[in-house]
């Protein structure tokens, strides 16, 4: 598997692109800085977390009734997975909860976004539920609780249950969407007493080219565009029977939203005429899914570009999809685009990227910290939304475990230094930016990298399963101590 293909690859996941249309072309400590001046740091109450998924880190995948995943099958699948392993083991999350908790503790984070396996609750997608199962998801979150930090829940992220995929083919059919907004029903029945926010679905751009279009990740089917198009509509579908679920199901005040890895579209140089065809460029760019989900309609630029491959639908699955959110979840690593206004077409123009454009130790991960500046920035104002979580955030590194055990990780401090500080930037103009997440807590399972590229604050031997504090650890901390971006 090249590194230039990877889980956060955007291009043709969403609105145009998704239509078809290409774009044209172990740690030290450091003694914590003083409080940030008044002004200078982050809003009271910004929402500092962390993040990780079931399938990443939970292992355990045959214990106590749990169901097999796609990703069970697929990562079977010789040459799928770039190491070959597999998520099986994976951190032992499942049995060393509470020693992860404790490591979120000590970052000091007050929040921790995670994931409910769906095969664990209901091995085979519906029917019987798995008691076993929920009593992980209420012992997780009754520790989280226990220390001081607040669970945020995500609904699916990407393990589907295998009997769903067999049974109606997966997202294919509107068959799993139901089921889905039957799984959040009793999810939320059962966690909202404690869980207050609920995202939905976890990169509906990246799970559904990825895994229906090119055959990178689960269940690795390759459908012409069509059926893509009919797929990324089903998964908003399910988006917002999940939401209405929740709203029927779980308790007063529980609050529900999308994450979703937007593409992001930023103007190449600050000008009024380059951001409005930035702020046009989000728009239509993420028009196959965030756009119908906040406004309840296809752009017309989209549908015209979909021609025949767009999505068949009927007015009460709009309305439906469209379900009113609480917030609005984006997932931002990289630029997809750079954009300048024309006078072609929609009035945008995507720039090409040089091939010595910045990048991480992952090829796809350039560094453009202004990014998480613009988006959030031009997502408010667009969709009118006054509750934006960064969901995620964060990079890999090389992540070199050094003679003395250690793990100075200093390029990932210099991303996140960046990126928090025009996070920072967008805040101090009034953005509505309330959180952020860091991905990821811990190195995990890494898709079809394997155990190859780590993301975590925390190193992880998966020979031992010991867990050290990179250099990065201490960065984050410092960063929530003052809750200010230290630059």
């Amino acid at each position: 598997m090249s590194d230039k293909v990877s889980r956060r690859q955007f291009a043709k996941i969403a609105g145009l692109s998704a239509a078809g249309m290409a774009n044209p072309v172990g740690a030290v400590e450091v003694n914590p800085a003083p409080p940030p001046r008044a002004g200078t740091g982050f809003p009271a109450g910004f929402v500092w977390g962390t993040a990780t998924s079931s399938y990443q880190v939970e292992g355990a995948v045959n214990e106590d009734g749990r169901g097999a995943s796609i990703w069970d099958k697929f990562v079977r699948i010789p040459g799928k997975i770039e190491d070959g392993t597999t998520g099986d083991r994976a951190n032992e999350h499942y049995h060393r909860y509470k020693e992860d908790i404790a490591l979120i503790k000590e970052l000091g984070c007050k929040a921790y976004r995670f994931s409910v396996a769906w095969p664990r609750v209901f091995p085979d997608g519906d029917g019987k539920p798995n008691p076993k199962g929920l009593d992980f998801y209420n012992r997780l979150v009754d520790e989280l609780l226990k220390n001081g930090i607040e669970p945020w829940l995500t609904l699916y992220h990407w393990d589907l249950p295998q009997s769903l995929q067999d049974r109606f083919g997966g997202w294919r059919s509107t068959e799993t969407c139901k089921i889905f907004g039957d799984y959040a029903a009793y999810v939320a029945e059962h966690l909202t007493d404690r869980v207050k926010n609920v995202f939905t679905l976890n990169e509906s751009g990246r799970f559904v080219y990825f895994g229906y279009g090119i055959g990178i990740d689960a269940p690795g089917l390759t459908l012409p565009q069509a059926e893509l198009n009919q797929i990324r509509h089903n998964s908003a579908l399910a988006h917002g029977l999940a939401v209405q679920a929740v709203r029927a199901h779980g308790r007063h005040g529980t609050r529900v939203g999308p994450a979703e890895n937007i593409d992001a579209c930023a103007p190449a140089i600050d000008t009024p005429e380059n951001v409005r065809a930035a702020e046009i460029a989000l728009r239509e760019m993420n028009g196959g899914y965030l756009n119908v989900i906040m406004t309840g309609q296809y752009t017309d630029a989209f549908l015209k570009f979909a021609g025949p491959n767009a999505p068949k639908y009927i007015d009460a699955e709009l309305k439906i999809i469209s379900s009113p959110v609480d917030f609005l979840g984006l997932n931002i690593y990289a630029p997809q685009n750079y954009v300048v206004a024309s006078d072609q077409g929609a009035g945008f123009m995507p720039l090409p990227i040089p091939k010595s454009f910045p990048h991480m130790n992952s090829d796809w991960l350039r560094v453009g910290p202004e990014t998480i500046y613009w988006v959030p920035k031009l997502a408010a104002k667009i969709w009118k939304t006054d509750a934006i979580y960064i969901s995620e955030n964060g990079t890999s590194g090389d992540d070199v475990v050094r003679p003395d055990g250690k793990i100075y990780d200093t390029d990932r401090i210099m991303y996140l230094r960046n990126y928090l500080a025009q996070l920072q930037r967008a805040t101090s103009e009034g953005v509505p930016v309330r959180g952020y997440f860091l991905w990821s807590l811990m190195d995990n399972f890494e898709w079809v990298y394997g155990l190859n590229k780590r993301f975590g604050l925390y190193h992880v031997n998966f020979d031992t399963q010991v867990r050290t504090p990179k250099l990065s650890a201490s960065f984050y901390r410092n960063v929530i101590a003052t809750n200010a971006a230290g630059v």
